[in-house]
């Protein structure tokens, strides 16, 4: 019988040791066994190929939703059809913070406050961190001389420091905050089904119809409280300011997100998202000892409801900050940071492995099918960029002679040449959309910063192996090991 902790180390161990063995045995098989590997790189090819071009149909497609949600009146069809309904909808939303300042906290707070969606149905708990008690009681009296009387009513939680079994960082400021307001919402009787609680990072600036949209899906959804509501992520904040690295990722991160809400399939929640407060209850609220805790939310609620839980795609966008900081060495030092803890997420798939063993009522299909989704994202996250830009090109330089001398070896460059061409639709295609969801340019900036925006465009493969497989590889590296990684909190300076 192998005792709990070292089945699930070994669960640990498994994702990362399924990247490294492919890295390895990509080098091993370039040196002895070149044509293996040059038949693995064509098939590995033709396949990305074919998943760019999905990617960009379903890409294309949730744009369109996109433009198309946006232009909707959401508040009047919101009256028109669920009047009586929505007099009895509580938006909440919790905004956890640390060391941010109150630039940051005043824009978002102003864009709930002058959202269509009357700011007095509004509920704003705003969570700080008692590990900066002197920054936090500042940040109070700002927002309360601001704000206070504007919405239905402004909550502040305090998260104590070194409390047991937690990690510091956003998920336990939240579950703490959590607990505080289910209190609240005692006292006032509140029905939680009818309360919709909207976990945000402190940077997020809504659209004027978020709460509008979210309001009108959440009472057009026939189990509310069986779903979250997931917008497109946008990173618009800062963006005209910071470097090309951090525009690229963060245009990255926007595409794959809107690509994610079309596929459905494949959706789970990330960063800014919207559910039922009746979820968060009946789950015990957001784990405190995860860092990846706006994605692990969604698997709590799937495996407690047996399955039967989905994430609804909001297609009206929410805006943060890129990471970016006084210098552009501290802007990438942020951004690889940042990488790496979206990457952590990795730890989702030992917690599916051994929750999955438990519950019975679910599918085998539907297991394979949410562990399959979350490994393969990581592996595709950490091995592509290796595999096309170093693994595909090393088995045509190391062969031998006999090798050499076939047919397959000369005409392997062509078609890899062929097939990096058709997937450069994609980067075409990102290009493009990436001007399509530019924010206004400032008035400080010139013209020709335009042509920059579109020019940056060719550090993708760069970027995408220092700032993107690196960080994964890392990441699930020091899971294998048991080398736990801590919330890191990413500095957004304007």
């Amino acid at each position: 019988m192998i005792p709990d902790y070292v089945r699930y180390r070994i669960y640990e161990i498994l994702p990362g040791l399924s990247i490294w063995l492919t890295l390895i045995l990509g080098v091993v098989l370039s040196f002895f066994k070149p044509l293996w590997m040059i038949y693995f790189i064509l098939v590995f090819d033709v396949y990305w190929v074919l998943r760019v071009l999905y990617f960009s149909v379903y890409l294309i497609l949730s744009w369109f939703r996109f433009h198309r949600a946006t232009k909707k009146d959401w508040l009047a069809m919101l009256n028109s059809e669920f009047f009586d309904r929505k007099k009895q909808i509580k938006n909440v939303v919790f905004l956890p913070l640390y060391n941010e300042t109150y630039e940051v906290v005043q824009t978002t707070l102003k864009a709930l406050a002058s959202s269509t969606f009357p700011a007095k149905n509004i509920y704003v708990v705003v969570a700080g961190e008692e590990r900066k008690q002197e920054h936090w009681n500042n940040l109070q009296g700002l927002i309360s001389q601001e704000f206070r009387g504007i919405f239905a009513d402004l909550i502040f939680t305090t998260h104590p420091k070194n409390l047991l079994d937690e990690i510091p960082g956003k998920g336990s400021n939240i579950h703490f905050a959590e607990k505080e307001f289910k209190k609240y919402a005692d006292d006032k009787g509140w029905n939680y089904k009818d309360i919709i609680v909207s976990v945000f990072d402190v940077d997020t600036v809504i659209h004027p119809q978020y709460f509008a949209h979210l309001t009108y899906l959440y009472c057009l959804h026939p189990r509310p409280e069986h779903s979250s509501f997931q917008p497109v992520t946008l990173y618009n904040n800062n963006l005209w300011e910071s470097p090309s690295i951090l525009r690229i990722m963060s245009f990255g991160t926007t595409f794959w997100m809107l690509f994610s809400l079309a596929r459905l399939d494949n959706l789970v929640t990330f960063s800014s998202h919207s559910m039922s407060f009746q979820a968060i209850v009946d789950v015990g609220g957001h784990s405190k000892s995860i860092v990846s805790e706006d994605s692990r939310i969604f698997y709590q609620c799937w495996l407690h409801y047996k399955g039967d839980y989905e994430v609804t795609p909001l297609y009206i966008p929410v805006s943060m900050d890129t990471v970016r900081d006084e210098s552009i060495w501290k802007s990438l030092k942020n951004l690889y940071y940042q990488q790496r803890r979206w990457a952590w997420g990795t730890e989702n798939i030992p917690y599916l492995l051994w929750q999955l063993r438990k519950v019975k009522e679910i599918a085998w299909w539907k297991k394979f099918s949410m562990v399959f989704h979350e490994w393969e994202g990581k592996w595709s996250w950490a091995v592509v960029a290796i595999l096309i830009t170093f693994l595909g090109r090393l088995p045509l330089y190391v062969a031998g002679d006999e090798v050499r001398q076939s047919a397959l070896f000369f005409n392997t460059p062509h078609i890899l040449e062929t097939m990096m061409t058709l997937a450069m639709s994609g980067l075409f295609i990102s290009a493009i959309m990436s001007m399509l969801i530019l924010p206004r340019k400032p008035q400080s900036e010139k013209h020709f910063k335009y042509l920059i925006m579109l020019l940056q465009w060719a550090l993708l493969p760069f970027s995408l192996l220092i700032f993107s497989s690196l960080p994964c590889l890392d990441a699930v590296t020091h899971l294998m090991f048991g080398k736990y990684l801590g919330f890191n909190v990413s500095q957004k300076k304007r």
